[in-house]
C-alpha cells in the first residue's frame, strides 16, 4: 500500500482520501480506525462524580454482579448503560470477547491458550479476561489467525 501525506497551511482540518479499486480487509481496517468517532462516554466515579471518558482511555468494559464496570488504565468507573449500549457507542475500536466483556483492541498485550478452547487475553495495564469460544472466531479473524 502506498501512503502519501500533503502538508499545507491551506488545510484547516486533516482529512483522508483512499484510492482503491475495491474494499479489501486492509482498507476496511483503515476505515474502521480513521472513521471511529471519539464520542465521550460518561461514567460514575465514587458513586457521585460524573466523569467524561474518551474511548481511547477505556481499556475494558465488564459486567460484574449486574453492574457495568469501565476500566481505565488505573481506575474503575461505573456506568448506568448496558454492555450492548456501550458497545455501539464505543464503535469498532472495541470488540466483545465474552458475554460480559468488551476490550479496547489497541491496548492488547498478549494472548495465551486457556482451557476448553478459550484464550486468556492480557491488556497493557495488566487486566486479563478470557476470549470465549463463542467470540473466538471473530477475534481470530481480527488478528489474522
Amino acid at each position: 500500500m502506498k501512503v502519501s501525506v500533503d502538508v499545507s497551511p491551506a488545510y484547516t482540518e486533516p482529512f483522508i482520501v483512499i484510492h482503491t479499486d475495491r474494499i479489501t480487509e486492509e482498507v476496511q481496517q483503515i476505515l474502521d480506525v480513521f472513521g471511529a468517532k471519539d464520542v465521550p462516554i460518561t461514567a460514575l466515579q465514587n458513586e457521585e462524580d460524573i466523569v467524561i471518558l474518551k474511548p481511547r482511555e477505556i481499556y475494558m468494559v465488564r459486567v460484574e454482579n449486574g453492574d457495568t464496570v469501565i476500566y481505565g488504565e488505573k481506575t474503575q468507573y461505573r456506568s448506568r448503560k448496558r454492555l450492548y449500549e456501550l458497545s455501539r457507542q464505543l464503535g469498532n475500536q472495541f470488540m466483545q470477547i465474552s458475554k460480559s466483556t468488551l476490550i479496547n483492541l489497541s491496548v492488547m498485550d498478549s494472548l495465551e491458550p486457556g482451557f476448553g478452547g478459550t484464550y486468556l487475553l492480557k491488556l497493557k495495564n495488566g487486566l486479563k479476561d478470557y476470549v470465549t469460544r463463542t467470540y473466538l472466531p471473530g477475534f481470530k479473524k481480527y488478528l489474522g489467525l
